[in-house]
């Protein structure tokens, strides 16, 4: 894979890998509007939790600098107006509003900054959110490499990995990091319907790297299981709730349920920004529906009547019951989460 990150903020300007267009081509394209940061958030061409609440923060210095000349509060106004727009574009995923919240709160009631001294602490705050990204997914690893032996097998869904994030992954850091030293392990990756991120992406970069990984389609898993090939889950996710209930990608409840059938630990990797302790539990969970088209093709044939009935959420939520633990850059926390999770985040 060539080497092209899945972010890039250079003079002034955003860059992303386009994602929908792998693993045939590799292409990066530039985001010259806040529009086309919207677009691009929600048409998934930049996808993955952590990575959208970074390219949401360097989206909001699209085109801002040459707003450097209206007034303090006039400029404060026009981020928080771009803020409320770039949150629209896709519900379900924490680390979206996190983002942009931080960078809101960075500038809002310094009105005594001219325009462009905002402007200047926006960025560094965009770049510190990117720095900080990379280090997370470096210690999720290093956590979560302790649990990988050598022959472990490990199932894993949807896309937590480089091309999720900034850095190494979530999901997938601890096995970057294990066959960093030497460990061999087996990876299994869903190809996780309807866009194929497992497919497209988690088994293109594995490959890549020279992982041991195999394709398999999501109704497989049930049948790998059962054949004693998989030793544990790793998943990624997108938001947890304070009782400890996790949305990922659809079809990870079902494979949760699976793994407690055949008695594998299922575990979940996630920075410490995606835990939402304000969200009660997973019901309290906004679900994104997305296009009935995504269902109706497969990559882009159509295999199923247009004008049929479709239902497409985007994420489904596994109940914390199911969850061995949560790989996080704070160490790996155990059930329950209730108590584990304040603990973790020093509350009361």
């Amino acid at each position: 894979m060539p080497n092209i990150p899945t972010i890039r903020w250079s003079d002034d300007e955003l860059y992303i890998l386009d994602q929908t267009l792998l693993p045939v081509t590799v292409k990066e394209i530039k985001l010259s509007s806040i529009e086309d940061s919207y677009n691009a958030i929600k048409e998934l061409k930049v996808r993955g939790a952590p990575a959208i609440g970074v390219a949401a923060a360097y989206s909001l210095l699209i085109d801002l600098k040459k707003e450097t000349k209206l007034s303090s509060n006039d400029f404060i106004s026009l981020v928080e107006k771009r803020a409320k727009y770039l949150n629209s574009s896709r519900p379900t995923a924490v680390n979206l509003s996190y983002a942009l919240n931080r960078m809101f709160n960075a500038i809002n009631n310094k009105k005594d900054k001219t325009s462009l001294e905002l402007y200047n602490m926006l960025e560094n705050e965009a770049k510190k959110i990117h720095s900080e990204d990379i280090d997370i997914c470096q210690k999720i690893g290093e956590y979560g490499a302790e649990l990988l032996k050598d022959n472990t097998g490990i199932l894993t869904h949807c896309n937590a990995g480089r091309l999720a994030v900034s850095g190494i992954g979530t999901a997938l850091a601890p096995m970057y990091t294990a066959h960093k030293n030497g460990v061999k392990i087996r990876v299994y990756a869903d190809e996780t319907r309807p866009l194929l991120q497992g497919a497209r992406l988690t088994s293109f970069e594995l490959q890549d790297a020279g992982i041991d990984v195999t394709l398999i389609c999501d109704n497989m898993a049930a049948f790998i299981m059962s054949k004693g090939l998989i030793d544990l889950v790793i998943v990624g996710c997108d938001r947890v709730a304070e009782n400890g209930d996790a949305a990922n990608k659809i079809g990870t409840m079902g494979v949760a349920i699976l793994a407690k059938h055949f008695n594998i630990p299922f575990y979940i990797a996630c920075p410490s920004t995606t835990f939402d302790l304000n969200t009660k539990t997973g019901s309290d969970i906004i679900i994104e529906e997305r296009d009935a088209k995504e269902v109706i093709n497969f990559y882009g044939v159509q295999t199923a009547p247009s004008n049929i009935k479709v239902r497409n959420p985007a994420f489904d939520v596994t109940p914390s019951e199911l969850i061995t633990g949560f790989i996080t850059e704070k160490g790996i926390i155990k059930p329950p989460y209730k108590e584990s999770l304040k603990k973790a985040f020093d509350l009361k």
